[in-house]
């Protein structure tokens, strides 16, 4: 397409008569929303992929891991639906985390008729067929990429294969959490990001760039921080208050007592901020409210928590993030590091600091 790039006449928007051209924002809006979920996927599969190498350095030595795969691939994606998002997704993964070819599988229903990217897709050697409760038993982390009204036919499928610790992620924006839930039989960990769009969308997102290439971009790549609010869309931060509950559970799973576990957080999120006075680490209370650390004997896990209460309502830790602006500053620096891309240490432009803010979305 590069090659269509000076012809005016033959670019999309040349053939959209004057008056529907206030529309156009749409086409972005669209673009916007595949690289804002690629990129919040890619953040999640780092910081996963990241606790399993540091798990596995910590458990001893006579603890076998759970899979063939070396212990710093233990993290298993599956992704349902080969869509446009569950192809730019499967890319993104593979490139970028990266995740390991034989540690990334697809189920969609058509895989015979998915066209060249998935050509692409297949010879780099990920397994890609139609059957989602084995994909479902097989994963650590899913992804759920079809269309609302497929959801609940696939849910039935997948619900009494899904291991209690497989982490579930879905983009299916029209199926809020509580009935994702039920629709799973109460399978409580669960993460699914909420995004807010205005009109006012900037046109940021590169057009000509696939996914991967586009969140090597340090513009694109900040405005799709959980902290920013450029692009004209924003995301609900409550889906990183889950996320970072979702790895409490990941030790909780491994039984790695919460002092342990606490540390294993502050490893993934002050990377290189061993000593900053003005954003201290994460400790206990920050998670857990006060008659629970009173009760809670030193040589225990942390409890299980349920990441769709977590996302739906007020915790210890998002009363914490709301009255720390230094926090939500480093958690937008971290999350930039995460993908290597450097940035300083500000707060970035078109950030909105309102933790609490839930957001609907829009497509």
């Amino acid at each position: 397409m590069d090659i269509l790039v000076d012809l005016e006449t033959l670019n999309f928007e040349s053939g959209i008569p004057e008056e529907e051209r206030f529309w156009l924002y749409l086409h972005s809006r669209s673009r916007g929303l595949i690289i804002e979920a690629c990129a919040h996927a890619v953040f999640l599969c780092k910081l996963l992929r990241q606790l399993s190498i540091n798990l596995a350095k910590y458990e001893p030595a006579s603890v076998e891991p759970s899979d063939s795969a070396s212990s710093e691939h233990n993290l298993r994606v599956g992704i349902i639906g080969g869509g446009r998002l569950g192809k730019q997704l499967a890319c993104s993964l593979l490139k970028l985390v990266p995740i390991p070819a034989e540690n990334l599988r697809i189920s969609t229903r058509r895989p015979d008729v998915l066209g060249e990217e998935w050509d692409v897709i297949k010879k780099e050697g990920i397994q890609c067929f139609y059957h989602n409760p084995h994909l479902a038993g097989w994963a650590n982390m899913l992804f759920l990429c079809c269309l609302p009204s497929q959801l609940p036919n696939i849910c039935l499928e997948i619900q009494g294969s899904i291991e209690k610790n497989c982490l579930v992620q879905s983009f299916a924006s029209a199926i809020p959490l509580p009935r994702l839930r039920l629709l799973l039989n109460n399978h409580t960990n669960l993460l699914r990001p909420v995004y807010h769009c205005v009109e006012d969308t900037d046109h940021i997102w590169g057009a000509n760039k696939d996914i991967a290439t586009a969140l090597q971009d340090p513009v694109i790549l900040q405005a799709t921080s959980p902290f920013s609010s450029r692009g004209g869309i924003n995301l609900n931060i409550k889906w990183l208050e889950g996320v970072l509950y979702a790895i409490l559970n990941v030790c909780t799973s491994r039984s790695i007592f919460y002092p342990k576990a606490l540390e294993m957080l502050n490893r993934l999120f002050f990377i290189t901020q061993s000593e900053d006075s003005a954003c201290p680490r994460f400790q206990l209370e920050h998670f857990v409210n006060q008659i629970y650390v009173r009760n809670l004997f030193h040589r225990r896990p942390f409890p299980w928590f349920d990441l769709t209460t977590v996302q739906l309502r007020e915790t210890p830790f998002s009363q914490h993030l709301s009255n720390s602006p230094a926090l939500q500053d480093h958690l937008h620096y971290v999350y930039c590091e995460v993908f290597d891309v450097s940035v300083t240490k500000q707060k970035p432009e078109g950030t909105t600091h309102s933790p609490s803010h839930q957001g609907t979305s829009r497509s």
